[in-house]
């Protein structure tokens, strides 16, 4: 893909992560985000990335559309969401200014949306999780994108679920404090105090955190009782915090609010051509009256950690006997009883984050 003039300031813009960008264009509820005027206006701020499903060609099947004969099954039934993100520390955020070998991402999320447009599920994968990379054998997960781009992520992601992945959104934290800041602010309780930049936040219930100060707590690794695994839940904490605030605030009920907003969301996205216009009104109708507690975050099963077999790597040993009737559960859009039955067995988010 050709590089574009400004590159450096459309990295720096154009990412953020896509669980707002479907939320915020679901959530909407009001006028504002239903004309088709707005939505036109969204759709072609969106940074498309073009298509990396077309060079894979073994791929598993869709979900079975909700309505037998509609003539789109991906706009009728489940729908699959791959998120790659990362923390800043590399340029994942702009695939065009990607390079092989050169970077890796610390975020990887499926977001599932099923048929009956009752739920939205978020689940993360480790980026350490030790997998099978087509063409290069074991590798940790978050290899298949340095060495292989979207394409290569999408279907090492495919092989190891079977779930068949609708849409690739490139996604970094720094767009997301941008986002955080647009709002005003998320409240997050907070265990122990946070310092940021010389101000103080106290440990407390429903702390009013910058987006800096989120970015802060998200990224903190090393004092934390299950390092990746916590660092994991307090990303999810943060979408869901967004979530809750757009809600309780109205942002998208008030135009002046509202089009700032999603000015900077979808100023901050980078999709594959897929995810146009029509996919956008789609997931506005699945999410419309989604409430934050219609939204589950969870990671997938693992074992914990290990060794790679040289003995030079610390990765996340996956849990197969857990991960494939999860997976297969997704595949055929049953995740919601599946996880009512198995409620307890799962790294679920829980109401407060450590």
């Amino acid at each position: 893909m050709p590089a574009h003039a400004s590159a450096p300031q459309r990295s720096r813009s154009r990412r953020a992560l896509v669980i707002v960008l479907v939320l915020v264009l679901a959530l909407a509820g009001a006028a504002v985000a239903a004309t088709w005027g707005v939505q036109r206006w969204l759709a072609g701020q969106v940074e498309h990335i073009g298509d990396p499903f077309a060079s894979i060609t073994e791929r598993p099947q869709p979900a079975a559309s909700a309505a037998p004969g509609a003539e789109d099954d991906t706009l009728d039934g489940a729908m699959n969401i791959l998120v790659l993100g990362s923390d800043s520390r590399i340029s994942a955020g702009d695939p065009n200014q990607w390079e092989q070998g050169a970077q890796r991402t610390d975020t990887i999320m499926l977001v599932h949306l099923p048929a009956s447009r009752d739920a939205a599920y978020v689940m993360s994968f480790p980026r350490d999780s030790w997998v099978d990379v087509p063409g290069y054998g074991e590798q940790k997960i978050n290899a298949a994108f340095s060495y292989g781009g979207p394409a290569l992520l999408i279907e090492t992601i495919e092989q190891l679920t079977q779930v068949r992945i609708d849409h690739f959104v490139v996604t970094d934290f720094e767009s997301f404090v941008r986002i955080t800041d647009a709002l005003g602010g998320v409240r997050m309780t907070l265990t122990q105090d946070l310092e940021v930049g010389g101000t103080v936040v106290p440990a407390g219930k429903q702390q009013l955190l910058t987006g800096e100060q989120a970015l802060r707590f998200v990224r903190e690794r090393k004092t934390l009782a299950r390092g990746d695994f916590d660092r994991v839940q307090r990303q999810q904490a943060w979408m869901r915090a967004i979530v809750a605030k757009m809600r309780n605030d109205g942002t998208l009920h008030n135009p002046v609010t509202s089009a700032r907003f999603l000015d900077v969301v979808s100023r901050s996205v980078a999709t594959d051509d897929g995810l146009d216009q029509a996919v956008m009104r789609d997931l506005q109708d699945r999410a419309k009256d989604l409430g934050s507690t219609d939204l589950t975050f969870f990671t997938v099963p693992f074992e914990g950690t290990g060794r790679s077999p040289d003995g030079a790597q610390s990765i996340v040993v996956l849990d197969r006997a857990a991960l494939d009737p999860l997976m297969a559960a997704v595949a055929s859009d049953t995740l919601g009883p599946y996880l009512a039955a198995n409620e307890g067995s799962l790294d679920v988010l829980p109401p407060v984050v450590e």
